[in-house]
């Protein structure tokens, strides 16, 4: 089993000016103790569900290339693109991009977009959730075949591009691994067994042995093994754990069916936590075994 980080928060780096050098730290003691994966959430005001909108939010593919710069192996995603934010076209260049300078790093993370507050807040069109599906399902087949050998034109309901040019190419083989985020078991988990190499879970083992049942029958349906797909899950770490606790519901996850973990970056010093929780248990987390 492996172990990501997911960065939701800057409040604790200390100010504009300390943001900067913080993440920077963070990301390096990320790589250090053996992180897989290092993701953004993709927002530009903080969740209101659970901090102040007011706190501080990064562009999220501008944060990841600043990371790409000063690490050598960790993997970058958002968990995950808004499909709303970003035109599909531009969408598949720029993570193309993050993919060529990261040395084949970069991952697509997508999802159909949730937060109304910030759309309306900075102008952004949020069309019906049924219409952002259709958009999500889209923004997948527009980003596949701009990483094919198809340049020709793509001709959608909601997108039209005369030509899918993108070079250069990127550096990941064949492509960039997509990552679809959510639960949902109608819509989002048939677009991640037709088009996803990973998926996200929030909840407890439980929750994830559930979503996966349904996940193995929508790829039984669109006739793919449900084992290529990566299953991610987000461990919400409680305070007085100690490495063991962290090791205890890996081993349950482990057998939900979960290949991977993430950690989200706690405390007023989330580089410490990795430190003193997590580095601890991330080579025994290697020799868990995922039930398939």
């Amino acid at each position: 089993m492996d172990l990501d980080l997911h960065v939701t928060r800057f409040d604790w780096a200390g100010g504009p000016s300390g943001i900067g050098p913080g993440v920077a730290h963070l990301a390096r003691t990320a790589e250090a103790i053996g992180i897989k994966t290092l993701s953004f959430m993709d927002h530009f005001f903080q969740m209101d569900m659970v901090a102040p909108g007011e706190d501080p939010m990064l562009e999220g593919y501008t944060a990841l290339g600043f990371v790409s710069a000063l690490t050598q192996h960790l993997r970058l995603r958002l968990l995950v693109t808004g499909v709303t934010y970003r035109h599909p076209g531009l969408l598949a260049k720029t993570v193309t991009t993050l993919d060529v300078l990261s040395g084949g790093r970069a991952e697509l993370g997508l999802g159909a977009a949730w937060y109304e507050r910030e759309h309306k807040g900075l102008g952004v069109p949020f069309p019906p959730l049924g219409e952002r599906f259709e958009r999500l399902e889209e923004a997948l087949q527009i980003c596949l075949q701009m990483w094919s050998d198809n340049n020709g034109a793509y001709a959608g309901k909601h997108y039209q591009l005369a030509e899918t040019l993108c070079s250069p190419a990127p550096v990941s083989a064949p492509r960039p691994r997509i990552m679809i985020g959510g639960g949902g078991e109608k819509k989002t988990l048939r677009l991640v067994a037709q088009y996803a190499d990973a998926c996200n879970f929030f909840g407890n083992p439980d929750m994830v042995a559930h979503k996966l049942g349904v996940l193995k029958a929508h790829c039984e349906a669109v006739g793919r093994d449900y084992r290529e797909i990566e299953v991610t899950a987000l461990l919400q770490a409680q305070p007085g754990w100690t490495p063991d606790d962290v090791l205890r519901e890996a081993e349950a996850y482990a057998a939900a069916g979960a290949h991977t973990i993430m950690a989200s970056a706690i405390g007023d010093d989330p580089a410490g936590v990795l430190e003193g929780l997590f580095a601890p248990a991330v080579e025994r987390m290697r020799s868990i075994e995922t039930k398939v």
